[in-house]
This record gives structure tokens, sequence and C-alpha cells, in this order.
């Protein structure tokens, strides 16, 4: 067997429709898009979103427009990680919202607080959050540190 020999399985292939070749051909004339209209012509064939004389699906959505909808009672935190802590802070400091704004570790100071547990405590701190992930708390508290939630 050599490579001219090798031939697909049968039916496997198809010959593409040749349209638009005379009547004799089948697909001659129109070409098999009918007669008149949108799809008869070339081009774009219009929006994807545009149906006709219908309401777009997008339009009857209740203000969905683009990128979705953000839940109005949705909480965003300053995350701040043990790493970032370990960085900025000595021994026995004191990390509240306020020390964090000084050291330049929170995004936006109106936002509530959490301790990440990314990185390892070799300090004691006395942290004082909104909200600390269990893994943190441990690591702080094995360090000899201390956990207090603010509300």
């Amino acid at each position: 067997m050599k490579l001219h020999d090798l031939v697909p399985n049968e039916g496997s292939k198809k010959n593409r429709k040749r349209v638009g070749r005379g009547i004799s051909a089948g697909q001659g004339k129109t070409a098999g898009r009918g007669t008149k209209g949108q799809g008869a012509r070339s081009g774009e064939g219009g929006k994807i979103y545009r149906q006709g004389g219908n309401l777009p699906f997008y339009r009857r959505l209740p203000f969905m427009r683009g990128q979705g909808f953000t839940p109005r009672d949705q909480v965003t935190y300053n995350e701040v990680n043990l790493d970032q802590l370990a960085e900025s802070f000595r021994a026995n400091a004191e990390v509240t919202p306020e020390t964090l704004q000084e050291a330049h570790l929170l995004r936006d100071p109106r936002n509530p607080v959490v301790i990440l547990g990314r990185g390892e405590m070799k300090v004691a701190l006395k942290v004082r959050a909104h909200r600390v992930s269990a893994s943190a708390k441990s690591k702080i508290e094995e360090a000899g540190g201390s956990v207090e939630l603010i509300n």
C-alpha cells in the first residue's frame, strides 16, 4: 500500500453544492435562496438581535443590558493577607482599618476589611477587622496574637 492508494471511507466526503451555475445544475437562478427579501440578498443579513417586528429579546429583559446586574446588598471587602501584615507591622502592633489605611493596604477605606490566610505569621499582632478567615485566625493565634471582630 502506498500513499496514493489511500482513500477516505465511503460517504465521509461530500462534494460541495455549486449553486447559481445554470438551470441544468439543479441550483440555478435563485440558487436555493427563494425569491426576494432579506434572505435572498447578499451581505450580512441583519444584526443578531434584530427580530423583524418583534421587540428584541435583550430589550424584553428588565435592566440587564450589557453586562448583567449587580445585587444591591452585595458587600465588597478590602482583602488583606497575612504576608502583607507581616511586611507592614512590627510585633505587638495593633492592626485596625485605620492603621491599614495608613499603611496603604486598603483599596477603598469606606469598605469593610477581611483578613485572609495567605502567608505565614512570625510576629504577634492584635488584629481588629470586620471579618477574618478561619486559616488567618488560627495562624495569628498560633503566633501569639489576638483577633477581634468589628461589627
